[in-house]
């Protein structure tokens, strides 16, 4: 990774997609064109991560291919990720009598579109500015979610609900999307703290993405982005120690940083986890009422993935096939059984397809030990090779490793809440991250 270079469009082709790719579909336009018996939409996101394909291929055919080399391993296990999601497409066929394959094609299409951006950001980011530009635009854009996350909270601004003060917020992204944007700043910001910041404008960087990402980490109340977060600062406290460059008191600090973080979402989420506490029989019985109650809900919803999983462990039942009705009918009278509290709502149905609601176990439903056995790899495979160059690599190069490697573990943390939903903002972080691996790897 250069220390310097001539003016290239290509990152900033890329630091103008984030702001649309961190972005509700709510909020972008759109068409819809039909496809057969379902419809293919096309937001203002998917026409960013074009351009960023674009101006990747360009940088390539200008520049050269070679920043693609060092990261083979991440390539070769997210082809294989790609491959098995259609594979499984096809073979969900097999399964009920009414797989939705046209729709389930759609998203299958569009999770690979999104993967794109992998491959993108190394041929883009070929110099430190380049990759310092990334960082401000991610920290500035989570500046203006926390914000906007604020002015809903303080009851000034509607959400999608209209105005819900005093309450997790969404922001313009969503609950889950802001705690993924959130804690890609925060990461940078523990990054800087970990790895001591080599300039001002290094540490005012760490400054707006660490309170930015923070605060609106703990306005999401996502439960899943803290548990990414404590991953995030376990990583960062280790490369800093074994570079010899983390003092006690910054040590202290990043600690505390995670543990605040982790009590206000606790905080927010108050009401939810004394209802899960009551479900598992400590305390005095919740009222019976018809809101679906979270935690509870989606235990619920993991049940039933677990027992589509172990009648079907090997292949699963196909991409999104654990939200197909004729997957999850077997296991609904066992599932009232075992949760006789709760509403009707909350129990799958074709007005409420709810799915498994956690990436992994719906990766052992629908495609099952296979599938997870590839997800795995590329896991670990963007792991190590972001570990690596994190703790041998020159200072700059580590930092940029780090913060690859903390995104992943951002995005690993958050994907616990949230089903394999296609085209969103935490598709778009959890391909950046390997991409922004694989940069530094060439580094």
């Amino acid at each position: 990774m250069r220390a310097t270079a001539t003016a290239r469009p290509g990152p900033l082709v890329l630091a103008l997609a984030i702001p649309i790719v961190f972005l509700h579909i709510r909020y972008q336009p759109k068409v819809h064109l039909g496809l057969g018996s379902t419809t293919a939409g096309i937001e203002l996101s998917d026409v960013a991560v074009l351009a960023v394909a674009l101006a990747a291929v360009w940088a390539g055919i200008r520049e050269g291919w070679t920043p693609l080399r060092p990261g083979r391993a991440i390539w070769i296990t997210l082809a294989a990720v790609v491959a098995i999601v259609f594979v499984s497409t096809f073979y969900g066929l097999a399964r009920p009598p009414h797989y939705r394959f046209l729709t389930h094609l759609v998203t299958a299409a569009k999770f690979a579109e999104y993967a794109v951006l992998a491959p993108a950001v190394p041929l883009l980011l070929r110099a430190r500015r380049d990759v310092t530009l990334l960082f401000w635009t991610i920290a500035a854009w989570s500046a203006a979610a926390t914000a906007w996350g604020l002015l809903q909270f303080s009851g000034l601004v509607n959400e999608f609900e209209g105005k819900r003060p005093l309450q997790r917020e969404p922001s313009f992204l969503g609950i889950h999307d802001l705690a993924a944007l959130s804690g890609a700043a925060l990461a940078i910001g523990l990054a800087l703290l970990s790895l001591r910041p080599a300039t001002n404008s290094e540490r005012l960087l760490g400054w707006i993405a660490g309170a930015s990402g923070a605060l609106g980490l703990v306005l999401s109340s996502a439960v899943a982005g803290a548990l990414g977060i404590g991953l995030v600062a376990v990583a960062a406290i280790v490369v800093g120690a074994r570079r010899h460059v983390l003092s006690l008191a910054r040590a202290a600090s990043v600690v505390a940083i995670a543990v605040v973080v982790g009590a206000g979402v606790l905080l927010m989420r108050s009401g939810d986890v004394t209802s899960f506490i009551r479900f598992l029989g400590i305390g005095h019985e919740p009222k019976r009422t018809t809101d679906v109650e979270s935690s509870v809900h989606r235990s619920l919803l993991a049940y039933i993935g677990v027992r589509i999983f172990a009648d079907h462990p090997i292949l699963g039942v196909g991409w999104q096939g654990s939200e197909e009705e004729g997957n999850y009918r077997p296991y609904l009278a066992a599932a009232h059984r075992r949760f006789p509290g709760e509403p009707a709502v909350a129990f799958p149905s074709p007005q409420h397809a709810w799915g498994v609601q956690n990436a992994y176990l719906q990766t052992l439903t629908d495609m099952g030990l296979v599938g997870f056995a590839i997800l795995l790899a590329l896991l670990v495979s963007g792991l190590v090779l972001g570990l690596r160059a994190a703790l041998r690599a020159p200072p700059e190069i580590a930092f940029v490793a780090l913060v690859g490697v903390l995104w992943i573990l951002v995005a690993a943390g958050v994907w616990n809440g949230l089903g394999l939903v296609a085209g969103i903002p935490l598709d778009a972080l959890t391909w950046l991250s390997f991409g922004l691996v694989a940069a530094a790897a060439r580094g």
